[in-house]
């Protein structure tokens, strides 16, 4: 469906071209004084050295042919040569009841679609989830839903880490504590248990243990490492430990993740690379991609643009161990062979970018992604305290996830309790769900590439910029068409008619805003616009809704119009909200 700005602009480019100018000028924006008008047009400043005219002689002659729209009302020329414009309350009442109208209300699904492959989340296997990992997770999940709105084809892979030294260092561990494990009997042929002998709080713990122990054992390092060459060559004992970690761990992160409202499609890990590795290496050697430099063999992606130096990506060090880059181009090798996507999109830490720039130029020297796959990298900043370091406990650790998600709903729950709304049987569920929309909330209102402050009390606030806020206005209009259903009307089939009053148009406008912003989000990669966008809706809706009697109104075509608005407004803000990963209870 076209967006209303749109239609705008089309009225805007009419009038420049009857008028004698390039309608290349007609651009038109949202009023940045809104108190004046609604939309403007500042082209006649633009096109007053080519006319060799004055700017308000422009757009005077500009708005002389804008006086019989049937979209626009007020349109006037201002000094020096602004061109304000309000739309007619017919035109946005008939576009609002088009977007009802419509399944998608008034999205328009791309005519291209893509294949995409979004890689967030990125934990290691045997570790808890901390807060580190909260904001790729939040992040890719909400691109993910995003580009499916647009009508994308996309799949969410979590890229754990499950490969490499630090599974050594556990089965290494782990054969100190119970030495008598068959894994360890090299003369073992019988089949391996199928339980795990250890459980997830008991692996939680064995790595870290382990690692201090390498810190500061030499000969345990080695012995770790070898563990490590052996389970990589394909130890029979070790790969059973291997699938052992890999299905604690797993069935654990699941839980936390599905806490999160966070789900992946593919959970494949750098392990599903490793097969990948030995034919592209070779590849590379035999085309003249990869050299040996200093022992260690190399793509070279430094460009002749470059005006800093860009390191080599290391594919295998001298040793012959495999490196990040080299999993990664292998995890390419695989995607490009399983999913063909057009696009792959890396939610990761900004400060891995250099990593992204060399697998990035490697992967497209080399051929291993075709020319026209695009590869992304979205990368976010850190989740820090209010002393502005990262964010930690009380007590100066990593905070665990659940433990941060567990403070959250504790807290959401001691405010909902206060205000007495809900049973306490449904305090409990509502708190949850509204404690995701204050973790969700505080982390998507911002801009992904920049640091921001995690502040419980603030992001917990039924008031302000919040998650909660835009709840409690979702659950204010449920309650209002609940107590109009309750009158034996019903809500759905109703007619949005002409605004009765600025505040009720003011709605109107902002609603009609949500096709160009969902479409800007997606084109952006950025959640932050649908969460700056979904505040300014629910302030509308609160300003109309203080001004305006809507249940008690006596002239009962103006009531169902109210109506008909509320029912887009909530549906408005529910979408908007599911593609930022949280719902909104029935009460609060």
């Amino acid at each position: 469906m076209k967006k209303i700005i749109d239609f705008i602009t089309e009225e805007l480019r009419n009038a420049f071209e009857e008028a004698g100018y390039d309608p290349a000028y007609a651009k038109v924006t949202l009023s940045n004084r809104p108190d004046l008008c609604e939309y403007q047009c500042n082209g006649a400043m633009a096109g007053a050295k080519v006319y060799k005219k004055a700017p308000i002689m422009i757009a005077n002659d500009v708005v002389e042919k804008l006086q019989n729209s049937e979209r626009l009302d007020e349109v006037t020329a201002v000094n020096p040569g602004f061109i304000n414009i309000r739309v007619k309350k017919t035109f946005a009442a008939d576009y609002l009841n088009q977007m009802g109208a419509d399944g998608e209300l008034g999205v328009t699904k791309t005519e291209d679609p893509k294949m995409i492959v979004v890689d967030y989340g990125g934990p290691n296997v045997a570790k808890p989830l901390h807060v580190g990992h909260l904001r790729s997770a939040i992040i890719g999940e909400s691109i993910k839903r995003i580009a499916r709105k647009m009508g994308h084809t996309v799949l969410g892979d979590i890229h754990l880490g499950d490969w490499g030294y630090q599974m050594g260092l556990i089965i290494t561990e782990l054969g100190k504590r119970k030495p008598e494990l068959p894994y360890y009997d090299e003369t073992f042929e019988g089949e391996y248990p199928k339980e795990a002998p250890f459980t997830i709080g008991e692996l939680e713990e064995i790595y870290p243990t382990a690692s201090g122990k390498a810190k500061e054992d030499e000969a345990y390092r080695e012995e770790a490492l070898h563990a490590t060459y052996l389970l990589q060559n394909g130890h029979r004992g070790y790969t059973a430990i291997w699938n052992h970690i890999m299905n604690v761990s797993v069935a654990d992160l699941k839980k936390n993740y599905q806490n999160l409202n966070v789900e992946f499609d593919l959970w494949k890990g750098e392990a599903d690379a490793q097969a990948y590795i030995p034919d592209m290496i070779e590849r590379l050697k035999k085309e003249g991609y990869a050299h040996v430099d200093d022992g260690a063999l190399v793509i070279d992606v430094q460009e002749e643009t470059d005006t800093k130096e860009i390191p080599p990506c290391m594919i295998q060090k001298s040793d012959g161990a495999s490196l990040y880059g080299t999993t990664d181009l292998a995890t390419l090798v695989q995607r490009v062979g399983d999913y063909h996507p057009d696009q792959v999109i890396y939610v990761v830490d900004k400060r891995q970018e250099l990593h992204f720039v060399q697998v990035f130029r490697a992967a497209k020297k080399t051929k291993i992604v075709p020319e026209d796959t695009e590869l992304k990298f979205l990368g976010f900043g850190t989740m820090n305290g209010k002393d502005g370091k990262p964010f930690k406990t009380r007590e100066g650790g990593v905070m665990r996830l659940e433990n941060l998600i567990a403070e959250i709903v504790e807290e959401m729950k001691k405010k909902i309790s206060e205000n007495r709304t809900v049973e306490e049987s449904e305090a409990q569920q509502t708190a949850k769900i509204v404690g995701m929309s204050a973790i969700k909330y505080g982390d998507l209102s911002n801009q992904a590439s920049k640091d921001y402050i995690f502040d419980v009390d603030r992001f917990t606030s039924f008031e302000g910029n919040t998650g909660p806020y835009i709840l409690y206005t979702i659950v204010r209009i449920k309650s209002i068409l609940n107590k109009y259903m309750a009158e034996g009307q019903k809500t759905d089939g109703l007619v949005i008619r002409e605004a009765a009053g600025d505040s009720e148009k003011a709605l109107m406008l902002e609603a009609a805003k949500y096709n160009e912003v969902i479409e800007n989000a997606y084109a952006e990669l950025a959640p932050h616009k649908i969460c700056a966008y979904i505040y300014d809706l629910a302030n509308a809706f609160n300003r109309f809704y203080h001004e305006t009697k809507i249940l008690s109104e006596e002239d009962e075509n103006r009531k169902k119009s109210y109506i008909a608005l509320l029912v887009l407004t909530r549906k408005i803000l529910e979408s908007c909200i599911d593609m930022l990963g949280f719902e909104a209870p029935e009460r609060m």
